[in-house]
């Protein structure tokens, strides 16, 4: 099969899909989208934002609500964190806690969200509820560990105004060394 060939099935096939996509499976997918973008808007600071990579940002938004069962989630994902180590560590932002939980919220909603556009096809006629409900366990989930995070930082006696650069790369090695395992794992079956 020529490669003119399989972009012309691609197009015919993206085509048949957006005829026949149904609306819930499709906010969820815009729901996706804008997360994270917004997530984006938090980590990245503001120059670059009115600089050249605004459409690559936004296509790096796109991506994942066209293909949330691939790659795609997770490059949005690495992405984000560097925009935000990019702002801290180059550009000299500070440490904010509030700026923290809310990247944290945003990387998790966009991970849980692409996860539910992964089970719903584009054509799936979908009960409002299951998505409240999805939706509902994500908020629990959030406001559980924001509560607890919150809290233990507060015993630990971390955070205010000082920066915490080994507490930090420390988080960023156990996520690292969490999605290897994972990754593996999902390989070995």
């Amino acid at each position: 099969m020529t490669v003119v060939r399989r972009v012309v099935d691609r197009v015919s096939g993206a085509r048949e899909a957006a005829r026949r996509a149904t609306l819930l499976p499709f906010l969820v997918r815009v729901g996706v989208f804008l997360t994270v973008l917004v997530g984006f808007t938090v980590a990245f600071p503001v120059d670059i934002w009115f600089g050249d990579a605004l459409p690559a940002l936004l296509v790096t938004a796109l991506l994942p609500a066209l293909g949330p069962h691939r790659f795609w989630p997770t490059f949005a994902a690495l992405v984000t964190v560097a925009g935000w180590l990019h702002g801290t560590f180059d550009q000299g932002e500070r440490i904010a806690l509030w700026r923290l939980l809310l990247l944290a919220v945003l990387l998790y909603l966009g991970h849980n969200l692409c996860a539910l556009a992964a089970l719903l096809p584009y054509d799936a006629v979908v009960d409002p509820a299951l998505v409240v409900r999805w939706l509902a366990r994500t908020a629990g989930v959030l406001l559980a560990a924001g509560v607890v995070g919150v809290l233990l930082l507060t015993v630990a006696g971390i955070g205010g105004d000082r920066g915490m650069l080994p507490v930090t790369i420390g988080g960023l090695t156990v996520a690292v060394v969490v999605t290897a395992l994972l990754g593996w794992l999902l390989r070995r079956r």
